[in-house]
């Protein structure tokens, strides 16, 4: 089939790729030149492991193309996928800005039936909104069906999780384009849902708060946990050995970010809000999440007497998770923030995120290697699971700082193993 993407991020390159793998033929759309030109190199413009040599790889075989001339673009595919952003406005609600003017243009230019899907993660009742979109551009009556296809990649893992989807979601009431995406996805070995475009955009939202509501509920225990004496790590893996329950998103730590739970959590809660029906358990996941990080920060201003002027803080991680270049809503950069609010010199380092445009203050400064960022510092603060950090060397960082204090925002280091070398280590009711 021919396919087109509309929106080359880390889910549109994603998809379009694996569709390549699929034996399909692929077009990638975007208005900005400096994305085109790059993949068209063979370079991605975001970090993705994995995804760069699918991209080499399909470029050579003449699988893949790019470009920014929408008309012609549209008039040549056959299905056509939505995949650009929906950022989150100040009041939570979805921006459907992007996906307005894509459907918009679909209208425009389409002359014979197409399948037009929503990969994008969108409000429930955005599939009539794009139907809607289409046949206003239209100018004259054209056929389509839209669908709603929702993503469940992983940022980090994408590539995986795309070649073996725990599910796939179709909502359609078409007959004709349901044919269409049984006939795309046939060559994938998972349980395939057919239902109607508001559940499958339902579904989307649900399964991101479900899991956002498991990270704050282990999080706000280990602060109980805390209190008591108990190591958080004991109890999620004593919970997660009940199948009904199982061990994924459930170790504490200082929050989740990124590009969707935080987004797609308040999305759920301004559609329901508009709708009447409060979600009191997901208002208490914001808060939660809200709160972890804060948690973290009295902890580090305690341990340092109380007072984090002059001092030096190692910020180890600014991304949001490892194996992703993506800051947005990272708690790394409320770590920061705070720090600098209160007159501490911020020392950073990820191997993957460069800080150049974040309006951090003079006050903060970044460095090309783990032994450079914690030379002289009084603490060091874990905040993201990056391997590298892991098998970091601590009896000679140790030599290195002024004050031998380790926060692990993740939990992620062998707390024994560092407490015998003479450091002060604190985690989440890591006892």
């Amino acid at each position: 089939m021919r396919i087109l993407i509309v929106g080359t991020g880390y889910v549109g390159t994603t998809t379009g790729l694996i569709f390549c793998e699929m034996g399909h033929q692929v077009t990638g759309l975007d208005l900005d030149q400096r994305k085109i030109e790059a993949l068209q190199a063979g370079k991605l413009h975001f970090y993705e492991p994995g995804l760069e040599e699918l991209l080499e790889k399909h470029i050579q075989a003449g699988n893949i193309s790019f470009t920014d001339n929408t008309k012609k673009a549209i008039k040549k595919n056959d299905v056509i996928f939505i995949c650009v952003g929906t950022p989150m406005q100040e009041d939570g609600s979805a921006d459907l800005t992007y996906v307005k003017n894509v459907a918009e243009s679909i209208g425009k230019y389409m002359k014979e039936y197409k399948v037009i899907v929503t990969k994008s993660t969108v409000p429930v009742g955005t599939a009539e909104q794009v139907t809607e979109w289409i046949r206003a551009g239209q100018k004259e009556p054209v056929p389509f069906d839209v669908v709603s296809n929702p993503e469940f990649l992983r940022e980090g893992s994408a590539m995986y999780d795309a070649l073996h989807p725990d599910r796939i979601v179709i909502g359609t009431i078409s007959e004709k384009a349901r044919a269409s995406m049984r006939e795309l996805y046939q060559g994938f070995q998972c349980p395939i849902l057919e239902t109607n475009p508001k559940a499958s955009e339902m579904i989307k939202y649900a399964a991101n708060s479900f899991l956002a509501m498991k990270i704050s509920f282990i999080n706000e225990l280990s602060r109980l946990c805390d209190r008591l004496g108990i190591n958080v790590n004991d109890v999620s893996r004593g919970i997660g050995l009940d199948h009904r329950i199982g061990p994924h998103f459930l170790r504490a730590g200082m929050g989740y970010g990124g590009s969707c739970f935080p987004k797609d959590v308040n999305a759920l809660l301004q559609t329901a809000a508009a709708n009447g029906i409060p979600l009191t358990i997901l208002e208490k996941v914001v808060q939660v999440n809200a709160e972890q990080s804060l948690y973290l920060l009295n902890k580090i201003k305690h341990s340092l007497g109380g007072d984090l002027t002059n001092k030096s803080v190692a910020v180890l991680g600014i991304a949001f998770k490892a194996d992703t270049d993506d800051t947005r809503e990272s708690p790394s950069l409320v770590i920061m923030d705070y720090l600098l609010k209160e007159k501490a010199h911020v020392r950073t380092h990820d191997p993957v995120v460069k800080l150049e445009g974040y309006p951090l203050g003079a006050n903060c400064r970044q460095f090309a290697t783990t032994a450079e960022t914690v030379s002289g510092a009084d603490a060091v603060v874990l905040c993201t699971d990056w391997d590298e950090y892991k098998r970091l060397d601590w009896p000679a960082i140790k030599l290195l700082m002024k004050q031998p204090h380790i926060f692990d925002g993740r939990n992620m280091i062998d707390k024994t193993a560092v407490e015998s070398l003479g450091f002060h280590y604190t985690g989440f009711a890591n006892h």
